[in-house]
């Protein structure tokens, strides 16, 4: 116990003086924390009201999302590394402290929201490509989980983040919390949400909060431990050198297109130009999203030039790639069939 206390504490240390997330050179340490719920909002038609909440459970399908994002604000001001223990959550407060558990293999992490999302509308989590990892769903691209937020550092991070401290600060709070099992008394009920359509699974283990929790087996992939976020095994020598290097340029998310040459399938469209050239700059744009294509075609008489990426297999998966581009300011993004 001790040791592994003392390993969290080195890692969450060192990310204090590493480079900052989303591709900023300041550190994490900067940033300047904010708490915030927000208000009602709507998305493709479907309205999302946040709301505090301590005990909040939700059973459903997790996504995750990484190298088009790394470095860009998140929906509570702080920037993104795909490196950290972070998530998106539609409606939950930011921050707030989730534990995560692939209900397929028995995986977990626990994530501190800061993000809005996911909108495609069978996700009820946006995981970092570093909890996705450690849960297992980055080949996948996506997993059956169930979401268990923890009451003692939920409120924690909470405190931390109205006095101003950000990320760094945050996370050793939830360290404080964590090790002294202190629930309030006043947390108000479980707040159990309706589980998407899934086939019935086996309960997950139970939750152990006494220290931050360790995956029952290594996960496939190896993640860096950017913030000193579970991962069995972990040591201050290695915490501390992956908290002061900046993450290496991933591939793209795991949802990929087969050929964009094969016929049928669904596609993302980004945008409709006048101009090739015009179409061809944002192609560029969204390279890092998909395999992508200008395709000329007309729309009202005039010829247009279409930028789109897939084809992918199903609406679902092209879904995901919607998403993630809407999220970073492609509003016009859109699943479209051949």
């Amino acid at each position: 116990m001790l040791l592994l206390a003392a390993s969290l504490a080195a890692s969450l240390a060192a990310c204090g003086s590493s480079s900052g997330g989303r591709g900023s050179s300041s550190s994490a340490a900067a940033q300047r924390g904010s708490y915030k719920i927000g208000q009602p909002y709507k998305i493709d038609g479907v309205t999302y009201t946040p709301q505090e909440s301590f005990n909040h459970v939700e059973t459903g399908v997790a996504s995750w999302y990484g190298p088009g994002f790394h470095g860009k604000s998140t929906a509570n001001g702080e920037q993104y590394n795909q490196a950290d223990r972070t998530a998106a959550h539609r409606t939950l407060q930011m921050p707030s402290i989730v534990r995560v558990t692939n209900l397929d293999n028995g995986l977990s992490t626990v994530v501190r929201i800061n993000d809005r999302g996911p909108f495609a509308r069978s996700r009820v989590i946006d995981l970092s490509r570093t909890a996705a990892q450690e849960i297992d769903i980055v080949r996948n691209g996506t997993g059956r989980v169930r979401l268990e937020q923890l009451t003692a550092e939920s409120l924690a991070v909470k405190d931390v983040a109205i006095a101003g401290g950000g990320p760094t600060e945050q996370n050793a709070a939830v360290l404080q919390a964590s090790a002294g099992q202190r629930i309030p008394a006043s947390a108000p009920p479980p707040i159990q949400v309706a589980a998407t359509a899934q086939p019935t699974a086996a309960p997950p283990p139970p939750p152990v909060q006494a220290v931050w929790p360790t995956n029952p087996r290594a996960p496939a992939v190896d993640s860096p431990q950017a913030n000193g976020w579970g991962g069995g095994g972990t040591t201050v020598a290695s915490l501390a050198t992956a908290a002061s290097t900046v993450p290496a340029p991933v591939p793209a998310p795991a949802v990929q297109p087969a050929s964009l040459s094969g016929n049928g399938g669904f596609y993302v469209q980004t945008g409709a130009f006048t101009t090739p050239e015009n179409a061809e700059r944002q192609r560029g744009a969204v390279r890092s999203y998909g395999v992508s294509e200008v395709s000329q075609g007309s729309s009202g008489g005039r010829d247009v030039w279409r930028v789109r990426l897939g084809p992918y297999t199903t609406p679902d998966a092209a879904g995901i790639v919607a998403d993630r581009l809407k999220r970073s300011g492609y509003g016009d993004a859109r699943v479209v069939s051949d």
